[in-house]
């Protein structure tokens, strides 16, 4: 059992692929209980670390240990005591839904009793019923994502690792898988989650941010927000969006323009200063300005800029979850 209130902790971890560094020298903690949270584009390097800590990828070097056990020298302890759901969807679409569950309770060594029992109840618990009896290949993506989350659960592990667990998903039932990823948080099961859409990160209780295989942030979601981001943003209103980034863009004032849902938002060193400069700058260019205001910056602001400032290229920060 892990001590010292840590359900995992890495040091130094690093996975290389020939000359390719995919996790670069990670160092972190997740306490027990915690909704961990890897937020980063695809390519990033979570994958590849979920599959170290789950003993299904050897480290190149660094050490990582999960409920007390070394991933690297006792990786089958680790697996004994987690639950793993991959980015790809894994189970059998030629079995029902309830014989997915049923076969992965056989993996996990229950009883048939015991393994029809939890089936059964995690059936009810996430809405599959009516559709036990459903092929799995016949499930819209949502029932999948709640099916493969049972069977990745269906044994009670003490920690839970979910890696792009709603990728191609809609926003309900993304939303509704959420409120299960809660639901074992509550119970003290230690979730960590991989991500890539900025409102799924908020739900974390302590989030990471990974680019480039290096992680540039860590702390609360708000905490994040509030002290990564240097400078001040602007959020401006036109019809003419467009337009205005052309002209924005070519400002020394701006340090970064970007669509945001219906607006821009712009990032300067100072909004006292810059706010008449713009909008003299937009007009100028018969750009209509409906709003212009400072605004608290979101947590796809503060990853653009951290992205920005990080040593890997920048096209990548177009951007985890942004949606137009």
């Amino acid at each position: 059992m892990a001590e010292g209130g840590a359900a995992v902790r890495a040091r130094d971890l690093t996975r290389i692929f020939g000359t390719f560094v995919a996790v670069d020298h990670l160092n972190f903690e997740i306490p027990l209980g915690a909704v961990w949270g890897f937020l980063g584009p695809n390519g990033a390097g979570k994958s590849t670390t979920i599959r170290m800590l789950c003993g299904i990828l050897s480290p190149s070097s660094g050490e990582a240990e999960v409920l007390g056990y070394d991933v690297a020298r006792d990786p089958e302890q680790v697996k004994l005591r987690i639950g793993y759901m991959s980015q790809r969807f894994s189970l059998y679409n030629d079995l029902t839904a309830e014989e997915n569950l049923m076969f992965y309770a056989g993996v996990y060594g229950l009883s048939r009793a015991e393994g029809r029992e939890l089936a059964s109840q995690w059936i009810a618990r996430a809405g599959l019923r009516g559709r036990e009896r459903v092929l799995a290949g016949e499930l819209s993506g949502g029932w999948k994502q709640r099916l493969a989350l049972g069977c990745a659960v269906l044994h009670h592990p003490q920690m839970v690792f979910l890696d792009e667990p709603t990728s191609g998903v809609d926003p309900v039932s993304r939303r509704e898988f959420w409120d299960l990823i809660g639901q074992f948080a509550e119970s003290g099961v230690t979730v960590m989650v991989t991500t890539h859409y900025m409102d799924e990160a908020e739900h974390c209780d302590t989030l990471a941010i990974i680019f480039g295989g290096r992680i540039i942030a860590m702390g609360p979601p708000e905490e994040i927000k509030r002290e990564k981001m240097s400078g001040e943003l602007l959020e401006i209103a036109t019809p003419q969006y467009a337009e205005a980034l052309d002209v924005l863009t070519t400002l020394p004032e701006v340090r970064e323009a970007a669509l945001f849902g219906r607006a821009i938002h712009v990032a300067v060193a100072d909004s006292r200063t810059a706010l008449p400069l713009l909008r003299q700058a937009l007009a100028n260019r018969g750009v209509t300005v409906d709003r212009i205001a400072p605004v608290p910056p979101s947590l796809e602001d503060v990853f653009v800029e951290l992205v920005e400032r990080s040593d890997g290229p920048a096209e990548p920060a177009a951007s985890p979850g942004r949606r137009p």
